[in-house]
């Protein structure tokens, strides 16, 4: 388990705005772990079932995913950079996540994590081929650390328009007129979590795949208590890293809440939503610009109401960086855009999340009442 430490010199200690007001405590989490098995390199897939391929490659195109393969059972989603698909969609009886890859960053990295795991390496199931280790995390979630072999290859990108500042004139005798067309996705960037045991799961990707987290969020007037929150980067030493590569929150339920896709600019979120908006997919949230991460973002739902984000302008951090403390709250996900919505905040009451409260509060793991109580309040704030 990560221990608390006293931030010494090797991590900046003073904040002064940089992602957050507020920096830990002493004794509290440090973000890191002392000795990870591994530090993986960023994720390579997420993983789905649902019982329509066909319309699930409807709504993938319309997103803007490329297909990287399709077979009866399978259908490979990816990006236009370079590297591994991005998602894996099965045949399977019903709509439902299975779990994520991570990229290891060297193969011998597998070797490492099978022998302090107690696992195996085998043989990946990924187009071009790679080895694979599962394993399962405190939430109950399958986690495939991947080395694949063959990377696919560039596809052709949307190009960032030419903006002009001020005095600063890049684009005359010419107008823009950006498509009504597909955003078209670049790369996956993150994947949220949604967790009772969340002390327990922040500890083993720390401990186990060498994540560190860029900022942690708690309940006002439980801080003592320890976060609640966490956004979770890669380790990649001095070369910056996506500010959050996994967030998880804790929460009564166990699951999936959304995935993050890069697209080229503000233009290419704006006209994929309107072209989104035409077919008549649903929005979720957007658009705005986000406080932890600073990414402009625009949140959907696809026909099985799974929520996956456009975004881009994502904040980038090296090792060096600790990880700053915030009041969990609604008006703190958002620098400007309109107000979250309840559908984004899953502050429904449905009788699915009435039943989870109930069995959080029953069962052993880190909900209590006045966790609850405090989220509804978060939600609300």
């Amino acid at each position: 388990m990560s221990e608390p430490r006293v931030h010494g010199t090797d991590v900046k200690t003073a904040h002064q705005d940089l992602h957050s007001d507020q920096g830990a405590l002493r004794g509290e989490h440090p973000g890191r772990s002392r000795n990870p098995v591994i530090k993986v390199a960023d994720l390579a897939w997420l993983e789905f079932e649902k019982p329509d391929l066909d319309r699930a490659e409807v709504f993938a195109r319309d997103f803007g995913f490329g297909i990287a393969a399709r077979t009866e059972r399978e259908l490979w989603l990816r990006g236009t950079f370079p590297g591994s698909p991005c998602m894996v969609i099965r045949r399977g009886r019903s709509s439902r996540f299975i779990g994520p890859a991570f990229r290891a960053a060297e193969r011998a990295d597998l070797d490492r994590l099978a022998r302090a795991t107690g696992s195996h390496v085998r043989d990946a199931d990924v187009p071009g081929g790679g080895r694979t280790v599962g394993l399962l995390d405190p939430s109950g979630f399958p986690v495939r650390v991947v080395h694949c072999g063959e990377q696919l290859s560039a596809l052709p990108e949307q190009q960032p328009r030419l903006l002009n500042f001020g005095t600063a004139h890049r684009r005359t005798n010419t107008t823009q007129r950006p498509p009504r067309e597909p955003s078209r996705i670049q790369r996956l960037g993150h994947l949220v979590l949604e967790t009772r045991v969340f002390a327990r799961a922040l500890d083993w990707y720390l401990d186990t795949l060498g994540m560190i987290v860029s900022d942690f969020l708690f309940l006002d007037g439980q801080r003592e208590r320890g976060p609640v929150m966490a956004f979770i980067r890669c380790d990649l030493g001095s070369v910056p890293a996506d500010h959050h590569t996994l967030a998880m929150h804790l929460g009564p339920g166990t699951g999936y809440v959304h995935s993050a896709y890069q697209v080229t600019d503000l233009d290419s979120i704006a006209a994929g939503g309107e072209y989104l908006k035409e077919r008549g997919y649903q929005r979720s949230w957007g658009i705005g610009r986000h406080i932890q991460g600073s990414q402009l973002f625009d949140y959907w739902r696809d026909p099985d109401h799974f929520m996956l984000e456009h975004f881009a302008d994502g904040d980038l951090f090296s090792c060096d960086i600790e990880p700053g403390w915030a009041a969990f709250s609604t008006s703190g996900l958002a620098q400007w855009g309109p107000p979250a919505t309840r559908d984004f905040l899953g502050a429904s009451p449905t009788p699915e999340r009435v039943r989870h409260a109930i069995e959080a509060l029953r069962d052993d793991n880190e909900m209590d009442m006045a966790r609850l109580l405090g989220l509804l309040k978060a939600a609300k704030s």
